[in-house]
């Protein structure tokens, strides 16, 4: 497995390799020794898999604060995204500066993305599917988000914020200047 460092410290690209023969692929996607060689500690609890179908569809930015807080590896199965992460976490030279990779069904690419970081993507084909561990299960008081077009953040999702399709929650969400982060850097 290929892992790579992002903008932001925590933040990996994770290309798993892909074994290839005339009936398809086979590719390991988690490995939790050769992951922990590179840094990367998480225990996983929940499989989720969102679907969306239309192109332009924006989901985030999103996060579960403690005592819930959920680290995501994320893939993509079906179609092509672009996902995001967010840096939350109070003292942080990375705060609100953000880590962006296209996630497709065919460059198997995935993010590795902890606790105390925003999350989000668009998608960028029809048809297109998610699926993401978390170490935490889902929390809904515990849930948040950030809008997803906030100029503070400055996040370019290759569409028209305008013609993004949201969530209600989405629509409604906080700007970065209203949050108030539960994440420390370090701790």
């Amino acid at each position: 497995m290929i892992i790579e460092k992002t903008v932001l410290a925590d933040v990996f690209v994770l290309k798993p390799r892909r074994f290839e023969d005339s009936r398809g692929w086979f590719s390991e996607v988690w490995n939790a020794d050769v992951l922990a060689s590179h840094g990367i500690t998480a225990s996983f609890v929940q499989d989720n898999h969102s679907y969306s179908r239309d192109i332009g569809t924006v989901r985030g930015l999103h996060f579960q604060s403690p005592p819930r807080a959920q680290a995501k590896l994320v893939r993509c199965g079906r179609g092509r995204v672009f996902d995001v992460a967010v840096d939350i976490r109070r003292g942080s030279p990375t705060y609100g500066k953000w880590a962006g990779v296209e996630l497709s069904r065919d460059n198997g690419l995935q993010i590795f993305i902890p606790a105390g970081f925003l999350h989000g993507f668009v998608t960028r084909e029809p048809e297109s599917e998610l699926l993401y561990k978390c170490s935490d299960v889902y929390a809904p008081d515990c849930e948040g988000a950030i809008r997803f077009d906030d100029a503070d953040i400055g996040i370019d999702w290759g569409i028209d914020p305008s013609a993004a399709i949201l969530s209600d929650k989405d629509l409604n969400a906080i700007s970065m200047r209203e949050f108030v982060s539960p994440f420390n850097f370090g701790g």
